[in-house]
């Protein structure tokens, strides 16, 4: 079950990742449009989103590589021992 669970939780930072990409591109595209304050609001905002995006990936992933390493020397210690 614990393997399951880092699993999900690698596929979860692997779509944030593609998220946090779609993000970036779309921030560049807007960032070409004439300067007004909603124009400049919306480049902090998704200036905001994208590093919690990416903060949120980082713990997905030291949980989810952490999920799997235990995981996998759970099942060493329970091999019989000579």
């Amino acid at each position: 079950m614990n393997k399951f669970v880092a699993l999900v939780q690698l596929a979860a930072a692997l779509l944030l990742v593609i998220i946090t990409g779609a993000t970036a591109v779309n921030l560049i595209l807007i960032s070409t449009r004439p300067e007004t304050i909603s124009v400049v609001n919306t480049l902090i905002g998704q200036g905001i989103l994208i590093i919690c995006l990416l903060v949120i990936v980082r713990i997905l992933l030291k949980k989810g590589m952490a999920g799997l390493r235990g995981s996998n020397s759970a099942t060493d210690s329970k091999s019989p021992v000579d």
